[in-house]
């Protein structure tokens, strides 16, 4: 059987022009390969072909498989395609180049930070840093003897604005101090032009985010200024306002603006409160000229609110937080120390007394045209300060309307001369040294030539027969000095005697109760009273005292010839709620019991008898002693005498004394003498604390000593 022609045996056709080169010829056996050099497909195996003249069988149709053939140029599915490793040097290359971004990246940002913006930054932590913020401690209250509130701190608030949320820039008004402090005038009470100036940039400090409107508003301003600004950002809220801020900065012909209405701004955005604290006086002005007022800063700045202040401050406590922007951040921590409180003072005072007497004091001041007065109340055992009231006074909540000669307290800062009540100091001299007995007669002529001068008594009169008791009783001024020159026997040594006795009595020296501006009065060295001098101490012209030390002397008498030293603070309580008592006060003995009997009895007749200059203080069922005085009176401006000064001290029931109740009426112009004026005011204020203290009627009859004898 002959083989078929094989593909050497075919003719050779010549391949038109232009076309691709034939691929060269394989040779037998060589596998077969494609035109772009892919590998080649497996040969397949050579059919045998019919010889010439011999029939081919009919080709039988041979299912087709269910899968198409794949497109020109790709491998069969059937076929698995090779996996190639990646290069490992080409994978470190990119390892390392993504490494060098991100350092470079980081070099910039930190020469970025550390150069370009580090006065930016440096500026932004200025604005994000710590703040300390002082916690005010409360203030001690001041309270009466029974308790009741004299003077107490209450809830404030400051208010403060940031001056920086008020520029153009920010606010996008050209008046945002002006619209805001139009607001706030009304509510705060602060002219409308103080508050504009404050919520201006500081020219020297532009930058500042701090200023303080105003201090100690009550709750009830703060939560009006709350309610506006609320209100005004609820207005600025609307769609309206909204599409004018989104054209702020925008130019003209795109419909911008530079500044919005008036309706789509809040001018209180920028201003803020702080809680603080106001002193409060519920009592208004009782007591006011003992208790005294604080200052703006809530220091104490006169009577005892300077006295102590110290233990009424308490110690401050602080808060430390982190502010960025102005701003507190909440999350970054921070440190607190809680304030200490002040303590609270309970006053020796009682309050119905204390409002008797000024009641009383008001009204005799204002009926005779005195410049001014004030009463005390003393109890004679204790030496308590039961009331101490001037007129005028003043109002502690409202400064404003008090003149600056009303803020003191005249009881203990006046230096005045006592006139006749300082006979009974002389008569204590006398008596103590047995220079003379009540009953001693003493002859008292209408005139008595001393050194350069010629005294008389308050009225002319004939020659008076007089006992002791007697010259106290009629206020003889020529009868007292009559008296003290047999204190010794020279006049020298009666004015060292006389001398001694006023310094055990306190006079010349601070009473004790430490009060801011206190006078301690005025009394010379015996060896420097001049020629009239040493004759009108006796009667009580030449030296000073105040109220307290005048009152003390009588007080002293009441007490069996023992002086207590006064008091007005009867204790503390401390932040722990515990009350400390005040020691008691320090006693020193200056005369004899049987003295102060004898001059308590003599001091009934001034009251009890007709001849008596104080027959105005009586007070039924009840033994009263007392003296009254008219001195003349010193104007301390020009420091020569103008007018008088009237008073009246005494104390009851004689027979068993418990308080002590001085007037003192200064400068008078409907009358001037001590009984007149003075009595009337003692009289009202004795009978009330009488009745307050419930103190019993007196059990027996004055023994109303006789003030005079026959020759």
């Amino acid at each position: 059987m002959s083989r078929p022609p094989g593909d050497a045996d075919r003719p050779r056709r010549t391949p038109p022009a232009g076309s691709r080169p034939a691929a060269p010829r394989r040779r037998v056996g060589e596998p077969r390969r494609s035109a772009d050099g892919a590998p080649p497909r497996p040969a397949r195996p050579a059919r045998p072909r019919p010889s010439d003249g011999e029939r081919r069988p009919a080709a039988r149709p041979r299912p087709r498989p269910d899968v198409r053939r794949p497109a020109p140029g790709r491998r069969p599915a059937s076929v698995p395609r090779a996996i190639k490793l990646a290069d490992p040097k080409r994978r470190l290359r990119l390892v390392t180049v993504s490494l060098g971004l991100v350092f470079a990246i980081f070099a910039g940002r930190l020469v970025q930070l550390q150069l370009l913006d580090s006065d930016a930054l440096a500026a932004g932590a200025g604005a994000n840093k710590y703040v300390r913020v002082k916690l005010p401690a409360e203030r001690g209250s001041i309270t009466a003897a029974d308790g009741t509130v004299l003077a107490t701190t209450v809830d404030a608030y400051d208010i403060t604005a940031d001056p920086t949320m008020f520029t153009p820039e920010a606010t996008h008004l050209p008046d945002a101090p002006e619209q805001a402090a139009g607001l706030l005038a009304p509510i705060l009470g602060v002219s409308k032009e103080k508050l504009a100036g404050s919520l201006h940039p500081n020219a020297k400090n532009p930058k500042s985010q701090y200023a303080l409107l105003t201090s100690r508003q009550t709750p009830q301003a703060k939560a009006q200024i709350a309610d506006l600004k609320s209100s005004l950002a609820r207005q600025t809220d609307t769609a309206n306002c909204r599409g004018q801020r989104e054209l702020l900065g925008k130019p003209a012909e795109k419909g911008g603006r530079q500044f919005l209405d008036n309706a789509c701004v809040n001018p209180l955005a920028g201003v803020f409160w702080e809680q603080s604290t106001k002193r409060s006086y519920p009592a208004n002005g009782l007591a006011a000229n003992l208790v005294g007022f604080v200052n703006a800063e809530g220091t104490g700045t006169g009577g005892l609110e300077l006295q102590y202040q110290q233990q009424l401050a308490g110690e401050d406590g602080y808060s430390t937080y982190a502010s960025a922007g102005g701003r507190r951040v909440a999350t970054a921590g921070g440190s607190r120390q809680d304030a200490v409180p002040g303590n609270d003072l309970r006053l020796t005072v009682n309050p119905d007394i204390q409002w008797a007497a000024q009641r009383a004091i008001t009204d005799q001041v204002s009926n005779s045209g005195a410049e001014k007065g004030y009463v005390i109340v003393q109890d004679v055992k204790t030496g308590q300060v039961l009331a101490m009231a001037s007129s005028p006074g003043f109002n502690p909540n409202d400064l404003s309307s008090a003149r600056a000669d009303q803020l003191g307290n005249p009881a203990l800062q006046d230096a005045y001369e006592p006139g006749s009540t300082a006979k009974l100091m002389t008569m204590a001299a006398v008596l103590d040294t047995g220079s003379a007995n009540w009953d001693t007669h003493v002859t008292v002529p209408n005139t008595l030539q001393r050194s350069d001068r010629v005294f008389h008594d308050d009225i002319d009169h004939e020659t008076w027969y007089l006992t002791l008791a007697g010259v106290l009783a009629k206020s003889s001024n020529i009868g007292t000095i009559e008296a003290a020159e047999h204190l010794g026997a020279t006049q020298a040594e009666s004015n060292k005697v006389l001398a001694g006795y006023l310094d055990k009595f306190g006079i010349g020296k601070p009473t004790g109760l430490g009060f801011p501006g206190e006078t301690r009065g005025i009394l010379a060295k015996p060896e420097d009273w001049n020629g009239s001098q040493q004759y009108t101490i006796p009667f009580g012209q030449g030296l000073s005292v105040n109220a307290l030390q005048a009152t003390s002397v009588f007080s002293t008498i009441a007490n069996g010839g023992v002086r207590v030293a006064p008091s007005l603070l009867a204790g503390t309580t401390g932040p722990d709620g515990r009350f400390t008592p005040a020691p008691a006060g320090a006693q020193s003995r200056v005369v004899t019991e049987a003295t102060a009997k004898t001059l308590t009895e003599m001091l009934e007749s001034v009251v009890t008898d007709e001849q008596g200059t104080g027959n105005k203080a009586q007070i039924p069922g009840y033994r009263v002693a007392g003296k009254t005085g008219t001195a003349d009176r010193v104007d301390p401006k020009t420091g020569k005498y103008s007018g008088y000064t009237a008073s009246f001290i005494g104390f009851a029931p004689a027979d068993q004394p418990r308080v002590t109740v001085s007037c003192v009426i200064q400068h008078p112009v409907n009358g001037h003498f001590g009984g007149q004026l003075c009595g009337p005011v003692f009289k009202q204020v004795m009978e009330f604390t009488l009745k307050t203290l419930q103190v019993p009627p007196s059990g027996s009859e004055a023994p109303n000593l006789p003030v005079d004898w026959k020759p």
